[in-house]
């Protein structure tokens, strides 16, 4: 399930890498109101598009809502998975306890700057140290965690941490293989910028500040 909006440059990547794929029973685009050619594309490679309210957690909550697979995989649209990805989701789910831990993959950024690479060094350790992994790592659940815990909550922004929070350590883990993300936010506002925004919006969040007031800022 991939939420999306104005995504037209980044979603045919992610898609190419799930289409014809065996464990994939079927690809949902949860669209927030799109104006470029987001839907199109989405609706050319087979995708099931959701339309809804602008929003991440919205939008997650609407795609999780169009499909009843017994396990959802939560994908970002400027991201996309690492060759030898079905293996290792294979053998995520084949496990005795998958159905009661959720899986996230390793962070990489699609760009050869140290920067990058220092950036990666702080999402590895923000996600062993705290658990803490972020959207755009992806998210493997078994459809029967997801909604014991009542799923994603409506937020506009931080809905991945707070699922995080409920979720907790002993419930996550690393699947073992890695995710791609687009460095184009992290090229155009700076490797020292985006980050220290990002843990500004963090530190709001868990000093209570309502997510909506926190998205203006985050933009």
């Amino acid at each position: 399930m991939i939420p999306t909006l104005d995504a037209a440059a980044e979603l045919p990547g992610a898609l190419a890498v799930l289409a014809g794929s065996g464990l994939i029973g079927e690809i949902v685009v949860s669209d927030g109101g799109s104006r470029d050619g987001t839907v199109a594309i989405a609706e050319s490679e087979s995708a099931r598009v959701v339309r809804g309210p602008r929003g991440r957690g919205p939008q997650l909550i609407a795609g999780a809502g169009a499909t009843t697979g017994e396990w959802l995989l939560f994908l970002h649209a400027d991201c996309r998975l690492a060759p030898g990805w079905e293996e290792a989701v294979g053998k995520f789910i084949a496990r005795p306890d998958a159905a009661e831990r959720a899986g996230y993959f390793g962070f990489v950024l699609d760009d050869p700057e140290p920067a990058a690479r220092r950036l990666e060094r702080i999402v590895a350790w923000r996600c062993r140290a705290l658990a803490l992994p972020y959207g755009d790592q992806g998210l493997l659940i078994a459809r029967s965690l997801y909604d014991a815990i009542s799923g994603f909550a409506p937020l506009p922004l931080m809905e991945d941490v707070d699922l995080a929070r409920r979720l907790g350590r002993r419930r996550l883990a690393p699947i073992g293989t890695q995710i791609i993300a687009s460095a184009r936010r992290y090229r155009r506002q700076g490797y020292f910028r985006r980050p220290i925004r990002n843990l500004l919006c963090l530190t709001l969040y868990f000093a209570g500040v309502p997510p909506a007031r926190i998205s203006r800022l985050y933009g």
